[in-house]
């Protein structure tokens, strides 16, 4: 039986260790931390729906806002090359936090890497 990224992941416990080591680093960049409200807790939140869907949890993310349509709810945001490599950058730290595997580090990078640069609209 394959395992899904997101169990590989830690499953749930997994994603939101995950996501908490994440934000902090996105809130302190000074170039995405701006792009941020201050309540971080609901964007936060959201990202744990998303990423559980991403990697092969449940359609979270789906069920409670609908189809992501990503790229169309970051549009009002100006995003950049420079703004998806700080992001990337902030993932990769929370990954090397949270994830012993290094294989599966750069998988999840990797992944992710495709979406940052897909935002992309400034």
């Amino acid at each position: 039986m394959t395992m899904t990224i997101y169990e590989a992941l830690g499953g749930k416990a997994g994603i939101r260790n995950l996501v908490e080591a994440f934000y902090p680093k996105v809130v302190a960049d000074p170039l995405l931390g701006p792009l941020f409200p201050e309540d971080i807790e609901p964007v936060m939140d959201k990202q744990e729906l998303f990423l559980t869907q991403f990697f092969g949890g449940e359609p979270l993310y789906t069920e409670q806002y609908g189809h992501p349509r990503m790229r169309a709810r970051h549009m009002h945001i100006p995003i950049t090359n420079d703004h998806a490599a700080a992001w990337l950058r902030c993932m990769e730290q929370a990954l090397a936090e949270n994830v012993p595997d290094v294989e599966l580090r750069q998988f999840v990078l990797e992944r992710l890497s495709g979406s940052a640069y897909f935002f992309v609209n400034s």
